[in-house]
């Protein structure tokens, strides 16, 4: 079929047509030929599955007399490693399987050749050959898959979301790249039209809080969707979006809620929240209370993230004077569509009852005014009284204190009893003019309820600061100034405040009014003047003038003080800027450079050198070379040659002291050590009890308490026990062993003579050669 079709064009196309140029044959001149090439284009189907080469079409030349001098040459796209061609005959054979999506057509070059030369017997010609396209591919959604929204309650017809399937077959030739849509699953909910692919809603008031999303299956066939056509498919996810088609309703026609009457005010009394089965921004409520007797007291106002309704105190409560409230609250949506308002009002209602609770609360103190006291005012001075009432029924007597915190030097004292506030120490305004105290309210029935109140106490001024110079000055004069000369100027400072201002007196002292060198004039601004008297001032006759100058203030009474005025002479240039001022220029001029004053210092060191030397030297000669065997100065040790005379020898020690009360207080116990407290007591109390003075005896406690509470380290010794005898036997009988040759003991010590001698004397003693000779006698 295939050959026969190419054999059919190639014997039907006429060479005289009169749409085609005329060629000439190789070697003609003027004269006009027949046309040689008789083809245009060819045609091959795609997707050919045969073994053989497929046939193409075939090519020939008039000048191919079939002698075989003529070959058929093929160039262009493919040639070769698809198309081939027999060099004899011209048949064209496609050698690949060919794909019309991946090319749609091949332009080629034919030439005939002479074979004996090569050399071209015909120009070369341009041909086409076209991959004839047969239905082998299925459409696709290249966008698939969907997700698409639509709001709930839409009505039928309603566009959700066009989808698109493209086929890459050939749209030009046949039906198999004509594509129509079906729904397979999403019905009857969905629809979607067959020619454009726009899915659109099917059923009316689709709820989406009954069903929120639904998935989709849309399919598109080729063919016009005849049998044989190829389909392809894909999913639509489609989410119903939420419209405001659902009041807000309270789950409860009433509510009730205890409340403490200490709660501070903005505190959350209580949360109520009205259900709304919309989202988001259509199920934003508002609350507010339309009834109830707590409309100034409370007030409701909605939580932004979980849309409840927040009820907040906003007066203080007291159960004494009202126990509960009723509130009536309306929540209503804040974005209504019209489109349901026929539905019924967005909004409902419920009660609210709010109890009380009985709460033993603090003392509250009554509004406090300033209060004012003169720093001038004795200790003792009352300066105001403070109140407390106990706000609950049972009305418990108050005690009154001070926050110590607040009064840390102690200024201050308070009836506790009746809240009066005086004073305990004398008031200076100059070191603290306001105290900002706190007053402590506590009940007596129940000390843990505590109420405070600040007492701001202003301290008034008194006259009691005399005015000083406000700096200290630094005054020069130089040896050119003449008479009349205003050399400083000074001013005052006062640290009394007085209503009206500082006013200040400047005068010289009665001792210097009449001096020769100065004299003062008061400008009347609270500065005055320092002017000189005469010339010629030198500082060799006096280098340095001290004027004493009387200050008064305006206060009453006045106060004064004696401020002493420091005038240096220098020698100043021709602009009256000091160049050399005091005794060290008066040595400069006098002809004392400063090499020899450095030359002075450097010999008065060395004098003071030498003569350190010299008391170092004789200190030594003084100190032994040798020091004594028997003086070692590593230890402190204190030799006593007397003996002492044991218990009856009761005149190297006064015995009194061991049982004087008050000689014990004398002595300072160690506090470094751990006291030795006897743990054998005695079998009878003192023979006798010393009273001593009960005002020594209660300093003497003092005193010891006071030791104790500042020394963090010493362990709190609270035991002082002092024994006064001694008693007058022991159930061990004596345990020396002078009573020892009475008895009839025979330990043997004769063994001490062998010691040496220093134990000479115990073997005279104890030994039984000598011991009935030393004790007879």
């Amino acid at each position: 079929f295939i050959s026969f079709f190419f054999f059919f064009l190639l014997s039907s196309f006429h060479p005289n047509d009169a749409d085609r140029p005329l060629r000439t044959s190789v070697g003609a001149s003027l004269q006009r030929h027949k046309r040689n090439w008789v083809w245009n284009q060819f045609f091959v189907l795609e997707e050919y599955t045969g073994d053989d080469p497929l046939y193409v079409g075939k090519l020939h030349s008039d000048v191919d007399k079939g002698e075989g001098k003529v070959k058929y040459v093929l160039n262009g796209e493919g040639a070769s490693s698809i198309f081939t061609i027999d060099e004899n005959t011209g048949d064209i054979h496609a050698t690949k399987r060919l794909d019309r999506e991946e090319q749609p057509y091949y332009t080629l070059r034919a030439q005939a050749r002479d074979r004996a030369t090569n050399l071209p017997v015909e120009p070369e010609s341009e041909f086409v050959i076209k991959v004839q396209d047969i239905n082998d591919n299925e459409p696709k959604f290249l966008d698939g898959p969907y997700n698409a929204q639509v709001p709930e309650m839409s009505p039928v017809g309603t566009s959700v979301v066009e989808v698109k399937a493209t086929d890459a077959d050939d749209p030009t030739y046949g039906n198999s790249a004509r594509v129509v849509y079906s729904i397979l699953e999403g019905q009857p909910y969905f629809s979607v039209e067959p020619k454009t692919g726009i899915v659109r809603t099917a059923l009316p008031n689709m709820d989406r809080e009954a069903r929120d999303q639904y998935l989709l299956v849309i399919q598109a066939k080729d063919m016009v969707g005849q049998m044989g056509g190829l389909s392809g498919t894909t999913s639509v996810t489609v989410t119903l979006t939420d419209v405001n088609d659902n009041p807000p309703r309270f789950s409860r026609k009433s509510y009730q809620f205890a409340v403490p009457e200490s709660l501070p005010v903005a505190s959350v009394v209580a949360k109520i929240k009205a259900l709304d089965s919309d989202i988001g921004p259509n199920a934003e409520m508002d609350y507010r209370i339309i009834e109830g007797d707590g409309l100034g007291v409370f007030r409701v106002v909605p939580d932004k993230d979980t849309q409840e309704g927040v009820i907040i105190l906003q007066k203080n409560l007291d159960f004494e004077k009202k126990s509960s409230y009723t509130l009536k609250i309306e929540a209503s949506n804040r974005n209504i569509d019209p489109r349901f308002l026929s539905q019924g009002p967005f909004s409902d209602t419920a009660m609210v009852r709010l109890t009380v609770e009985n709460v033993d609360e603090p003392p509250i103190f009554s509004p406090l005014s300033k209060m004012v006291v003169s720093e001038a005012a004795k200790v003792g001075t009352i300066i105001g009284t403070v109140s407390a009432l106990d706000p609950d029924s049972t009305n418990s007597p108050i005690r009154y204190s001070i926050d110590r915190n607040t009064d840390l030097e102690r200024f201050f004292n308070i009836e506790s009893t009746t809240g009066v506030i005086s004073t305990a120490k004398p008031l200076d305004r100059e070191a603290n003019a306001v105290h900002n105290i706190t007053i402590l309210a506590i009940e007596s029935l129940d000390p843990s309820q505590v109420g405070k109140g600040a007492a701001l106490i202003t301290v008034m001024d008194i006259n009691d600061n005399a005015p000083v110079f406000a700096i200290e000055y630094e005054t020069i004069l130089c040896e050119s100034a003449g008479p009349g000369q205003v050399i400083e100027t000074i001013s005052a400072v006062d640290k009394d405040e007085p209503p009206s201002g500082h006013r200040f007196v400047f005068s010289l002292t009665a001792e210097t009014a009449g001096n020769m060198n100065f004299t003062l004039r008061d400008n009347k601004d609270n500065t005055a003047s320092i002017l000189t008297k005469r010339g010629g001032f030198q500082r060799r006759e006096q280098a340095m003038y001290r004027l004493p100058v009387l200050i008064v203030d305006s206060g009453t009474p006045a106060l004064s003080s004696t401020n002493t005025l420091s005038i240096r002479v220098c020698d100043c240039d021709l602009d009256g800027t000091p160049q050399s001022c005091g005794t060290e220029a008066f040595m400069l001029s006098a002809g004392l450079s400063t090499g020899a004053l450095i030359a002075i210092l450097a010999c008065i060191i060395i004098l003071l050198v030498l003569v350190l030397l010299i008391v170092t030297m004789r200190r030594r000669k003084k100190e032994p070379l040798i020091l004594d065997e028997d003086r070692d100065v590593r230890e402190n040790i204190v030799r006593y040659d007397d003996e002492g005379g044991g218990e009856e020898d009761t005149e190297a020690f006064d015995m009194v002291a061991l049982r004087n009360l008050n000689a014990v207080r004398d002595s300072k116990a160690r506090r470094d050590v751990t006291p030795e407290v006897p743990t054998l007591y005695c079998s009878r109390p003192p023979p006798y009890k010393i009273t001593p003075d009960n005002g020594i005896f209660r300093e003497f406690i003092w005193d010891r308490l006071k030791d104790a509470d500042v020394d963090p380290s010493a362990p709190p010794y609270d035991s002082l026990q002092t024994y006064a005898f001694e008693g007058s036997g022991s159930v061990a009988e004596s345990l020396s062993s002078l009573d020892s040759l009475s008895t009839d003991s025979e330990q043997n010590y004769d063994y001490l003579s062998d010691w040496g001698p220093r134990f000479r004397k115990l073997a005279d003693l104890y030994g039984h050669s000598d011991s009935s000779n030393i004790f007879s006698s």
